[in-house]
């Protein structure tokens, strides 16, 4: 199939893999108003479309740091067990409506203890939101598998209280782990620690890197800190000159280690001019695996069905190119390889069956 007989609806329907999603840049903008005047916290406006669209300008600055700082709403108002409750089962049932089947939630728990819960309750309190979505999606005939991803934040000084806590609820809906945050300044071996600790208990994780700070952010992401896949990873393109691969690209590409790429957070951030140039679609040529995810579908304005079509539209992005890169994702997806296979087998291939 050509991508000019790929219309959005046959795209929404297809199944897909997100890896790359943060809990908190993805409410509803009704959900936020009204849990923002349940706690007294005042936004922009009080309009949601007005609102969905304060986010997708605001976002657009191209300043990495400017786009984070557009989380300080979100943030108001999942303080609280009844906030984070109705965000995380929200989270599950907007996915399934978009054809998500199988997608990693992540957030940071330190960001959301100041209502008074405790670290270990926020855990407890999403991981219930995110139960009652799932079963609620399956009832109504679009079950979804959400796993967790917790975040440390790389410029503050609670990243191994997150990785302990990635330990200690991995039996329990977390999958994994990663840091995030402001990149140039805050490298991640920072945080070794962390990151010795989870390879010790045999908790896998990726890294924010290659996004703000370039390619010695990739490379200390896998050599020093021993990432399993890259968040973002935009820059890997600095170690590739007229198709000839450099020692760190060659070695993602040739360890299949998974890009998280996020096309229009990329371009809000500056770290991507267009749709048609995003590096996805050249290290999709050299054989990356690239992976195709949102990042934050309220600030950036988006969804996976969107995602898609850009590609299709503006990048000349077939259905095989679509269900690549849906097969990338569940092969580098941090559940286990039988439930991943099983994914891939019974549901993305049969779906991509035109």
């Amino acid at each position: 199939m050509t991508a000019s007989r790929i219309d959005i609806d046959t795209i929404r329907r297809l199944p897909k893999a997100v890896l790359h999603d943060h809990l908190d840049g993805g409410l509803r903008p009704t959900t936020l108003v009204e849990l923002a005047d349940a706690v007294g916290h005042t936004l922009p406006t009080t309009d949601p479309d007005e609102l969905a669209a304060w986010y997708y300008e605001a976002a657009n600055s191209g300043d990495l740091v400017r786009y984070i700082a557009t989380f300080e709403h979100t943030l108001a108002v999942m303080q609280t067990r009844e906030g984070l409750l109705r965000t995380a089962e929200e989270y599950v049932l907007d996915l399934a409506e978009d054809g998500v089947v199988y997608g990693e939630v992540r957030y940071a728990p330190e960001l959301l203890v100041n209502g008074g819960l405790a670290l270990s309750e926020v855990v407890e309190t999403v991981q219930e939101g995110l139960a009652a979505g799932m079963a609620k999606a399956a009832a109504q005939g679009m079950p979804v598998r959400v796993g967790t991803l917790l975040c440390g934040m790389r410029m503050f000084d609670r990243v191994r209280e997150a990785a302990d806590l990635a330990v200690a609820f991995r039996d329990a809906g977390v999958v994994g782990f990663d840091i995030a945050g402001a990149e140039d300044g805050f490298p991640p071996a920072d945080h070794l620690a962390a990151f010795e600790h989870l390879r010790v208990e045999n908790v896998p994780f990726t890294i924010h890197a290659g996004e703000a700070h370039g390619l010695p952010s990739i490379h200390q992401a896998l050599q020093v800190c021993g990432a399993q896949r890259i968040g973002h990873g935009v820059r890997i393109t600095e170690d590739i000159v007229d198709g000839k691969l450099g020692r760190v690209a060659g070695w993602v590409r040739d360890r299949r280690i998974a890009l998280e790429m996020c096309p229009t957070s990329n371009l809000q951030t500056g770290a991507a001019t267009s749709i048609a140039d995003h590096p996805i679609t050249h290290l999709r040529d050299l054989g990356f695996r690239v992976t195709l995810n949102t990042d934050n579908r309220l600030v950036s304005g988006t969804t996976m069905t969107r995602e898609m079509s850009l590609l299709v539209d503006e990048a000349g992005w077939t259905l095989d190119d679509l269900r690549t890169v849906t097969v990338n994702s569940l092969k580098s997806a941090f559940i286990p390889f039988d439930e991943r296979a099983a994914l891939i087998r019974d549901v993305v291939l049969p779906g991509y069956e035109l």
